[in-house]
């Protein structure tokens, strides 16, 4: 008995296979269709939202209102920090010889009278010499004196002997006296040794002396310069187009190298009323407080002066300004649902103030902190 077998011919077969792939592929793109439909509606939506400041966004904010100050101006000089001139001692030396040795060192502090360097001299040999001589007049001219007035006492000489004695005696006691003086005013001490001896408490910021030199007694160039620097000045260059703006006991910020984010005070103290011929400028002198000795002579420095100018402008923070294309922006608050992109004209910035001259009014706050991202947001 035969089987019958159900063939299936290849045509068959190839036409329900494109009927699979053809509806597989049919449904994808529906699905496609209906996924970028879903996705632009949503894109609309979001673009025909109105802008508002959710409570994060607002609540990370800081705003300042834009108000009238005083102008207030700065000028920027350029000087270097000196020793208080009045405060400053210059130490020579007042024999010469070898130096046997040497107590201080540059930047050292030192007390009034402290031993500062001793120094073999001759002249100092030659005073002792003199002062052992005058020791010796005076007792000469004393026993002379007592001798006078025993043999007047006796009718064996005229009174005038002993006038004669006791002018000698005056004489040599005149004599003993000065070369005591001289001993107290040079601290010479015996021995030929000559001491250098600080004249006032200070800093040592100048030393020309070494141990074994050789000092001729005719030198002129000084062995210490001793300063007290609780008071120091900072001496500034002004231009010549700047000296009208520059008065006495304008307020001075003074800025240097080694605390750049620490300003000194100060005001100017003294102005040079000459020109130097070959910088073209005038100095202007500023005293400033230095109690903790943190400013140190020839130290270069910043010297800001500030003034007040006769009229007023609107001023906000510096941070407020935003600078994009050229131009300065600051974002101005009215309400969460209205932050206005403002253009404005900036008429002078001064550290952390400056001064708008057109584009704001009286009162409008200006955003400070956060302004960028809400920039961002409303001008892309």
């Amino acid at each position: 008995m035969c089987t019958k077998r159900s063939i299936t011919s290849p045509g068959s077969t190839f036409f329900k296979m494109k009927q699979i792939v053809s509806f597989l592929f049919f449904f994808i793109l529906i699905a496609g269709s209906f996924q970028g439909c879903k996705a632009k509606v949503v894109t609309d939506e979001d673009v025909n939202q109105p802008f508002s400041l959710t409570d994060t966004m607002f609540n990370s904010l800081q705003m300042e209102p834009a108000e009238m100050e005083v102008l207030h101006n700065e000028l920027k000089f350029y000087g270097k920090i000196t020793a208080d001139n009045n405060k400053l001692v210059e130490v020579y030396p007042v024999v010469g010889g070898s130096v046997i040795n040497v107590y201080a060192e540059l930047g050292d502090y030192v007390d009034k009278g402290k031993l500062l360097a001793t120094i073999r001299s001759t002249e100092v040999a030659g005073f002792a010499k003199e002062l052992q001589d005058a020791e010796n007049e005076v007792i000469v001219a004393a026993n002379n004196l007592k001798v006078a007035q025993e043999l007047f006492e006796g009718k064996l000489s005229a009174e005038r002997e002993v006038i004669v004695a006791k002018s000698e005696l005056e004489k040599a006691k005149s004599q003993l006296s000065r070369i005591k003086e001289i001993y107290q005013v040079y601290n010479l001490k015996g021995n030929s040794i000559y001491e250098v001896r600080a004249p006032l408490s200070g800093f040592i910021i100048e030393k020309k002396i070494n141990k074994d030199m050789l000092l001729r007694s005719d030198r002129t160039d000084n062995l210490f310069d001793i300063a007290q620097i609780n008071d120091v000045w900072a001496i500034a260059n002004v231009n010549e187009s700047d000296i009208s703006q520059v008065k006495l006991g304008e307020k001075a910020e003074v800025l240097t190298l080694s605390y750049p984010d620490q300003p000194f005070m100060g005001h100017v103290d003294k102005i040079y009323n000459m020109i130097d011929p070959e910088t073209k400028a005038m100095q202007v002198r500023i005293k400033i407080s230095n109690n903790d000795y943190r400013l140190k002579p020839d130290m270069r420095a910043t010297v800001k002066l500030s003034f007040d100018e006769k009229e007023s402008m609107l001023s906000i923070p510096s941070k407020a300004i935003i600078f994009d294309k050229s131009k300065n922006f600051v974002m101005v608050y009215n309400d969460r649902s209205h932050v206005d992109t403002r253009e404005v004209t900036v008429f002078r910035q001064l550290g952390d103030l400056t001064y708008i001259s057109s584009g704001l009014h009286q009162g409008e706050k200006v955003i400070t902190k956060g302004q960028l991202l809400i920039y961002d947001a409303l001008n892309d």
